[in-house]
């Protein structure tokens, strides 16, 4: 299982040391491998005379009623998950910018590992994100073979931001919650040992290049 092992943690620019500890933030992408199991309605009549044919035209379709969504459980995955989307704010290279764009990025988080859609989180990460990239492959990981998560969602009550004018990254101290996961085999077993659920800290570093914010390193603090 990937995860973020004690270590210093420096915001860049900042001059802040943060010691880093470990975090149930990432999912293992050696899940175990599933075991296969092997009235229609009434007409009326009437006695006048002559009697009458009448054409009815057919009844228009009933609209059907807005997808409602389901979160995922040990019967199966998800379903009509609302994808995120990105606030006007979190596009402005600013203080308040940077702390929307943070909040969209974990609400993009959630929707990968409801979904295993990992597309638009990964657009926003930057190459140097190394634990970003961990944990999109291991979400994905987890949506193979048939297989799904259950919970993990994120939650973002509190973001500090450490903004610096001048600099070219931004750090931000991010309280971190998130659901305990459930593994789900694509026969409805259960994969391993669910994920504990998480309160924690993190640094968040973000970067703005050619009028957008991207996500450049992220680790836990204490």
């Amino acid at each position: 299982m990937p995860r973020l092992s004690s270590a210093t943690f420096r915001f860049p620019n900042a001059g802040t040391l943060v010691t880093g500890v470990a975090l149930a933030l990432l999912l293992s992408g050696c899940q175990g491998a599933s075991t296969p199991n092997a009235s229609p309605s009434e007409s009326s009549s009437t006695t006048a005379s002559p009697t009458t044919s009448v054409s009815v035209p057919a009844a228009s379709a009933t609209p059907s009623a807005a997808a409602v969504y389901k979160p995922a459980d040990a019967k199966g995955k998800a379903q009509n998950v609302p994808v995120p989307v990105m606030p006007d704010l979190a596009k402005e290279n600013s203080k308040a910018g940077l702390e929307a764009f943070i909040r969209y990025y974990f609400q993009l988080l959630s929707y990968a590992y409801e979904t295993g859609e990992t597309t638009r989180a990964k657009e926003l990460s930057s190459e140097s994100c190394v634990l970003c990239a961990d944990l999109l492959t291991a979400v994905a990981t987890n949506y193979t073979e048939g297989r799904w998560l259950v919970g993990g969602k994120y939650q973002t009550p509190v973001i500090e931001v450490l903004w610096q004018p001048s600099a070219e990254s931004q750090p931000a101290k991010v309280q971190i919650l998130q659901q305990q996961i459930s593994y789900q085999n694509a026969d409805g077993s259960h994969g391993r040992e669910p994920t504990a659920a998480i309160n924690d800290a993190a640094a968040f570093v973000g970067v703005f290049t050619d009028g957008a914010w991207s996500t450049t390193d992220l680790g836990v603090i204490r």
